[in-house]
């Protein structure tokens, strides 16, 4: 076998090792029509083991009805309605949340590290926005019936800019988007992260590393 076909065949045989190998990172289809999740379960596995005694109240959930509180440091408060509130949701792929937020109430920069989201403005005038990883901001003013969409994993952020309260209702492609606050997660973290890399990251002294540890930390 002269060189070429051997360089041919390991070539190929790399595209069928990537092909494969996409399969098994992609989501599995359901092999069942329900997989309620047994939430008190102590089996770890990627999402929630199915539970046997299945009822309708599996796949109800009451909890997005009303709004939220927002007298907190940001004037907003997030109702979500995922597989923890919704065990029939488990291997689904879906989940919604409410956000409600006061006058000038923010919902702060945060990823969801799992899921795209598109947000439906129930009532007032949201200022939302998401930024790429190459830095480029993506903002827009959105009023009620009106949709915006922010992509899987960036940086993103809803801000309340009438004068009164105002709501929306948030979708995600997983049953557990996750949410990662960036303030929080570099002042609030347990342990904590090490002043040196604040410092150095925001440019900043040490007594501002402190302060906004105490303003971060949870009460």
């Amino acid at each position: 076998m002269d060189t070429n076909t051997d360089r041919r065949l390991v070539m190929v045989g790399m595209m069928i090792a990537i092909f494969l190998a996409s399969f098994v990172a992609a989501d599995f289809d359901l092999l069942q029509d329900v997989c309620v999740a047994d939430l008190a379960s102590g089996v770890k596995v990627n999402g929630f083991p199915c539970k046997s005694n299945v009822s309708t109240e599996d796949f109800f959930f009451a909890g997005l009805v009303n709004p939220g509180p927002t007298n907190n440091t940001f004037g907003s408060t997030i109702s979500l309605a995922g597989v923890k509130q919704i065990p029939g949701l488990n291997t689904l792929g879906i989940s919604m949340a409410r956000v409600d937020y006061a006058p000038g109430g923010l919902n702060p920069p945060h990823t969801h590290p799992r899921a795209t989201e598109i947000v439906y403005v129930l009532e007032g005038e949201l200022d939302v926005g998401f930024i790429t990883t190459e830095n480029k901001l993506y903002a827009k003013i959105i009023k009620k019936g009106e949709i915006f969409t922010f992509p899987r994993g960036l940086l993103h952020y809803q801000r309340n800019i009438g004068n009164g309260p105002a709501s929306a209702i948030a979708s995600f492609n997983s049953q557990s988007p996750g949410t990662q606050r960036e303030a929080n997660a570099l002042f609030a973290a347990t342990p904590i992260v090490e002043d040196v890399v604040l410092t150095k990251t925001f440019q900043v002294g040490t007594k501002m590393v402190e302060k906004m540890r105490s303003r971060l930390a949870p009460k």
